[in-house]
């Protein structure tokens, strides 16, 4: 008999797809953990914040499968704490739940922040150097999960994944900014054309991590979750234009004055989307090797027809506008 899965921290983006997908193939079959309501509504959910002992009114059976996604992510947002109180105790509780009732299976979404912030290709073997708070706290994190595994190697099944830049509807993060920003012709290279920006879009991810749940076997593995080879900012721009019907972007502005005007505008307005640290982030490549995953899994969409999907699902081509 199957049994259900478990997603702490599923209230969100990336939860939101993963529960229906999961619904869609087996009925009611998830349960939603988390200190946020999720962004539709569902029969199950339970409010629990994981930095705390996880008591839950679902009892699970030994069937059961846990995503761990719960985790703060926002860089920069946060004070560095509050990634180390919410991911690394998230991590300890959750492998507690986990041992209490015996389930076996845990698939974990970590960052590609583990590996630290430098122009060189990453792969599942390059040796992880974390930089900032989050990637610290994530890279902790699945080492807090690998203890867990191997209290009983035979028997439990760790899947790692580490995500690029996940984009699809509701994200409201890098992508959205992107496309609105093309929209309203206000976008300009970041003193680079030729920026990496490994990225994946949601449902392909979501439907990879379910497909990892019944193929993988028994022990840990890990993946870059990333399409391959990862594509340039300036492709990027490009197929959002070709498919949103825009004008595509030319202006190559200076990083230095990038980052002038973002900390003027910052110092006015405290938007986190024009954060300085955010625009130094779009001037270094995030060029992580997606070989492993793409070589094993057959991924539906890819950049081009990810993109025209989520454009299809907001009505782009009326709105002009993802939100």
């Amino acid at each position: 008999m199957k049994g259900k899965y478990l997603l702490f921290g599923g209230s969100g983006f990336i939860g939101h797809h993963l529960t229906s997908l999961i619904n869609a193939n087996q009925s009611n079959a998830a349960v939603i953990f988390d200190i946020a309501k999720p962004i539709l509504e569902t029969k199950n959910f339970e409010n629990i914040d994981v930095r705390g002992t996880i008591e839950t009114k679902y009892t699970p059976s030994s069937n059961d499968v846990i995503f761990n996604l719960a985790a703060v992510h926002r860089t920069p947002g946060h004070p560095s704490n509050e990634y180390f109180e919410t991911n690394l105790l998230g991590a300890e509780n959750v492998c507690n739940y986990a041992r209490k009732y015996n389930i076996t299976t845990i698939v974990f979404t970590s960052s590609i922040a583990t590996y630290g912030t430098y122009e060189e290709q990453k792969s599942e073997t390059t040796i992880p150097m974390p930089d900032i708070p989050y990637g610290i706290s994530k890279l902790s994190a699945e080492y807090i999960h690998k203890l867990w595994q191997q209290e009983e190697p035979n028997l439990r099944k760790l899947i790692i994944v580490r995500p690029g830049v996940v984009f699809g509807e509701f994200e409201k993060g890098n992508f959205t900014r992107l496309i609105n920003s093309i929209s309203k012709k206000s976008f300009f290279y970041p003193g680079r054309k030729d920026t990496i920006k490994a990225c994946i879009y949601v449902k392909d991810l979501v439907s990879v991590m379910l497909e990892m749940v019944e193929n993988e076997i028994i022990g840990v593995v890990n993946y870059n979750m990333t399409y391959e080879p990862a594509p340039s900012i300036e492709k990027i721009c490009n197929v959002i234009s070709n498919r949103g019907k825009l004008r595509t972007p030319k202006i190559k502005l200076p990083s230095f004055v990038l980052l002038m005007i973002s900390k003027v505008i910052y110092s006015i307005i405290k938007k986190e989307g024009i954060h300085p640290d955010r625009v130094k982030k779009l001037m270094i490549s995030n060029n992580i090797n997606g070989v492993k995953l793409n070589s094993k899994y057959n991924l539906t969409y890819s950049l081009e027809k990810g993109i025209a999907d989520w454009m299809k699902c907001t009505n782009f081509e009326k709105n002009k506008e993802i939100y």
